[in-house]
């Protein structure tokens, strides 16, 4: 149960849900954790936060001291106790360690919520990661070095997001504009590298490379001029020769932290690199080609059709499934993309599908069980023509006949801005 509190009534072991304040309000990187330390408890107390928001589901609730009680009936002497009883009940059990609290904590805040509820904390994880990106990546065209360490929390954050419902933030960053599109792109693909690490079942800091590889994948673009970038329009041979430079140039920005993890590296030079030895920069064929810069490649590839250019519209995501199927093989390494497919859907959130019905839909969520049988938020019949009220439907669940017949692009029926039936307010 959520609850607003003052910050007065703050103790340790609640757990904050949100803080009702500008982030700038406040010391912490994460809108949702326990508290469990004294120098959390503190921190929120010296801070400029005044009320904040508890999840009683989660962690304790405000202290109610207890009712005076009534009189008893003296009882009766307690039955002695033996010596080797002594000793209290928590000098026998083992300490909490902090390592451990941590692990309870993160678990916590990685449980699974619906598209509804992770929205509103996926929207501001992006908002507060793009301004991140825009910074580090307007201080490597200064010649600075990357400062790595300061994006790792932005990292966590992200994976966490993910975990609790990956389809929230990786359809927010889908929606771009044409000015903030190569910051937005590498918001996408480190989650998309997150998704595809926990379903080829990397390790957890292989998984924290791979994030930190899709967010810095593109830097080498701050060394391509605007004009090129931001096109309206097909490129000559010579501007796509000037983009294909942004690979080297992005590894040679990101040297300069003599730290930078290899793997990093790798995904910044190969992400272009095609498994037929066709990409870019140095035609690799599938062998010389690594793990990491083979999932960059399918994460850069579906973040980029599926979003609007300034030169054409986005691909509806089913849709660009089904395209890249096409490339497996060549382009993609196909184990590589079956568990893209896994960890997104057959039919990704924002996609437009039809129903047996005849009523047209978009998917809102994933179902585990069953990626054929996705949750779809209804609101076209195609038999009338016509809108109908939005109905949301699990299509896992029992008691319908409906199933999904076709994929629809969005083009064919002219829709306006389809993404506000699962993104609700968010899409604006």
């Amino acid at each position: 149960m959520l609850k607003k509190i003052s910050v007065n009534q703050l103790r340790k072991g609640m757990f904050i849900h949100e803080f009702c304040g500008s982030w700038i309000d406040h010391p912490f990187w994460k809108k949702s954790f326990l508290v469990t330390t004294n120098e959390d408890f503190q921190s929120i107390k010296a801070s400029k936060i005044t009320e904040l928001i508890i999840d009683t589901k989660k962690g304790l609730d405000v202290y109610v001291a207890p009712a005076p009680e009534a009189p008893r009936e003296p009882e009766p002497p307690a039955a002695p106790v033996v010596a080797e009883s002594t000793a209290s009940t928590a000098e026998t059990l083992p300490a909490i360690t902090p390592e451990e609290t941590k692990s309870v904590v993160k678990s916590i805040s990685a449980m699974p919520v619906s598209m509804d509820r992770e929205l509103d904390q996926a929207s501001r994880v992006v908002a507060k990661t793009k301004k991140a990106v825009i910074d580090m990546f307007h201080e490597a065209r200064m010649g600075n070095a990357v400062n790595v360490d300061s994006m790792q929390p932005l990292v966590e954050e992200i994976s966490e997001s993910v975990n609790r419902n990956s389809g929230a933030l990786i359809g927010l960053a889908r929606l771009k504009t044409k000015d903030d599109y190569t910051y937005m792109h590498s918001i996408a693909v480190c989650a998309l590298m997150i998704a595809l690490g926990r379903q080829l079942k990397l390790s957890e800091a292989e998984i924290k490379e791979a994030g930190m590889a899709g967010l810095l994948h593109d830097i080498g673009k701050m060394e391509i001029p605007n004009d090129i970038l931001q096109k309206p329009g097909r490129l000559t041979d010579s501007e796509f020769n000037t983009v294909k430079q942004h690979p080297l140039a992005g590894y040679q920005m990101l040297l300069r932290n003599k730290a930078m993890s290899p793997a990093v590296l790798d995904v910044c030079l190969h992400h272009h690199e095609k498994i037929d030895g066709t990409g870019y920069p140095y035609k690799y064929k599938s062998e010389k080609i690594s793990l990491m810069a083979k999932m960059g490649a399918v994460c850069d590839v579906y973040d980029a059709i599926t979003s609007n250019r300034p030169y054409k519209k986005g691909w509806c995501p089913a849709e660009s499934i089904k395209k890249m199927s096409d490339w497996s093989g060549t382009h993609f390494d196909e184990v590589v993309f079956q568990a893209f497919v896994r960890s997104i859907g057959i039919y990704p959130a924002g996609s437009l599908i039809k129903l047996k019905s005849g009523r047209l839909g978009v998917v809102v969520e994933q179902n585990e069980a069953s990626l054929l049988s996705p949750v779809v938020r209804v609101f076209f019949s195609s038999k009338s023509m016509g809108y109908i009220p939005p109905e949301l439907i699990d299509l896992s669940k029992p008691g319908h006949n409906e199933k999904i017949i076709s994929r629809e692009l969005v083009s064919d029926w002219g829709f306006k801005n389809i993404d506000t039936y699962w993104l609700g307010d968010a899409a604006s």
